[in-house]
């Protein structure tokens, strides 16, 4: 009882009317755990209480016999004695016995109604804490409302990877990597339901909405290209660039074995590709021998820069490395999470990869990286965009952008060749 005697002790009047102090904790009730049983017993002791008690110098005491609250109330005589036990625990009331155990009451005559005398229930904890249930039912609404939110932005995206779903199977596509997408998602959903805090909710919410992006970037590359060159290519591009748990992160590219066949002769000149053995990033993920593939369309470059050079020059490709030897491989993985910093999506990723190769895409974009903000015109993912289209063209010359970037770097080491 020290609680609710503490609280009792701090009233010293309100202007408050009781029915704003009932209706304030009636709106926080739900949000602090309280059942609906306590809340009726309290409204039922608020109807014998008058304004005049609460006022300065005045005490809420209610004095209801123990047979009217069994009979109001519909409870025996011993869960009533519980449930004043159960309002007395939890802070709302205190009880003010008289000396022989009974409780009465006696006012003024009815032109003041004042208290006089009186041994019951005392309800002056309830205005102490009128401010804390106000706060209370505000925080629940704004929970409420996020919460709202939340939910509503869940089931938009699970439309969102239903539709992507339907697509794929009306369009007869298939993709290996679907279904553990699917995996992945059903079983975040499966977590949303057993959540019902908005802060725990909404990383939720967002890897939910992460994987229907996911799904549909990689729909979209599918209608972009073709059912057959999806076939091929085999999901282009990482079907999870953020590394999800259930999602592989692999890249199925197969660059051709001789280099001069991923050359374009531009100008009457060869590119600086080397005519003798093939560079190791032009070999298949195992060394064998891939099929041919249309010429691309860049200058240069392949064969007259190491991932290590590459490094250095575009240095903010680093913080995504795994390893301080990178090989080609690495440098493409770095590239793939170092393309949302600049802002270049999957389909431009997935065009760049399939127009040029993965190894020199990553080239392009690590060029992009290297350069100042201030360089570009309509942004990081634009100027790419741009280069890929120049090498659509054959007018795409990462040789001579690699020397101008060697010019301007510090302590620039000489190039390397495979």
């Amino acid at each position: 009882m020290l609680p609710a005697d503490q609280f009792a002790a701090a009233f010293n009047g309100t202007d408050a009317t009781p029915s704003a102090i009932l209706g304030a904790f009636k709106a926080a009730a739900p949000h602090m755990g309280i059942s609906a049983r306590v809340v009726h017993a309290i409204d039922w002791l608020f109807r014998f209480t008058q304004p005049q008690d609460w006022r300065d110098g005045a005490r809420p005491i209610v004095w209801p016999s123990a047979a009217l609250q069994s009979a109001d109330l519909g409870v025996t005589p011993t869960h009533a004695k519980r449930l004043n036990r159960q309002l007395t625990e939890l802070g709302l009331i205190v009880m003010k016995d008289s000396p022989n155990g009974k409780r009465y009451g006696r006012r003024l005559p009815a032109n003041t109604g004042r208290i006089i005398e009186a041994y019951g229930f005392d309800l002056s904890p309830m205005a102490v804490r009128m401010p804390e249930f106000i706060a209370i039912a505000d925080q629940g609404r704004k929970e409420r409302t996020a919460m709202a939110q939340l939910r509503r932005r869940a089931s938009i995206a699970r439309n969102s990877l239903r539709q992507t779903l339907e697509t794929y199977q009306e369009q007869a596509i298939h993709d290996p990597e679907i279904p553990a997408l699917k995996a992945a998602f059903d079983q975040t959903a499966k977590t949303l339901r057993q959540i019902e805090v908005s802060e725990r909710l909404a990383p939720v919410v967002s890897e939910l909405e992460s994987l229907a992006a996911t799904a549909r970037e990689a729909l979209e590359i599918a209608l972009t290209y073709g059912a057959s060159q999806q076939a091929d290519a085999q999901a282009t591009v990482n079907m999870s660039p953020k590394g999800h748990q259930n999602v592989p992160h692999h890249y199925n590219y197969n660059p051709t074995l001789n280099p001069l066949q991923d050359t374009v002769m531009a100008l009457g000149r060869s590119s600086a590709l080397p005519a003798t053995a093939p560079s190791p990033m032009d070999r298949g993920g195992e060394g064998r021998p891939e099929k041919a593939r249309a010429a691309r369309t860049d200058r240069g470059a392949h064969g007259t820069v190491t991932p290590d050079e590459i490094v250095r020059l575009a240095p903010r490709l680093r913080p995504y490395l795994t390893t301080p030897a990178p090989r080609w491989t690495d440098l493409v993985e770095a590239a793939d999470w170092l393309r949302h910093d600049l802002g270049v999506s999957k389909p431009l990723w997935g065009d760049a990869c399939l127009t040029i190769g993965r190894e020199r895409a990553a080239i392009a974009l690590a060029i992009v990286s290297a350069k100042p903000t201030e360089h570009f015109k309509s942004g990081p993912a634009g100027y790419f965009h741009g280069m890929i289209a120049k090498a659509k063209a054959g007018e795409l010359n990462l040789d001579r952008t690699i020397w101008a970037l060697r010019r301007k770097a510090p302590h620039s080491a000489a190039p390397q060749c495979h």
